[in-house]
């Protein structure tokens, strides 16, 4: 009686913990760019397709993201704070009640603020 007891409690805690899936994290927008993602050709000229490209901000890694394919998309604006889940090489988010499905082209160390060289700095000779 025990023995299918224990089975039973050990499948539902795996489909609890399968059921799960990745945990949301907060980020900014940091930057915003345009990039090509492909050409077009037509009769006369081949057309550059481009695709929105940010980098979002989390704790202390720099995500680069990209749009999966051009499309008609608002551009979202920088320092938008952001709540994503990262799902192998897609990032998920919704902006405004809009839902958006980027492709992770990159991750790295975030840049401190406190590491860049000053620009105002008086230039001593």
């Amino acid at each position: 009686m025990k023995k299918p007891l224990t089975l039973l409690a050990a499948l539902f805690l795996s489909a609890t913990v399968a059921a799960a899936g990745p945990k949301p994290r907060s980020g900014n927008i940091l930057s915003h760019t345009s990039v090509t993602c492909g050409a077009k050709k037509s009769e006369k000229q081949d057309i550059d397709l481009m695709c929105q490209q940010y980098v979002v901000r989390s704790g202390t890694t720099d995500y680069t993201i990209r749009q999966p394919k051009p499309s008609e998309q608002a551009i979202i604006p920088i320092n938008t704070a952001i709540e994503f889940k990262l799902d192998k090489n897609k990032m998920k988010f919704k902006v405004d009640g809009k839902s958006f499905e980027f492709i992770v082209v990159s991750q790295a160390a975030a840049s401190s603020p406190a590491a860049a060289p000053a620009s105002s700095a008086p230039d001593h000779q």
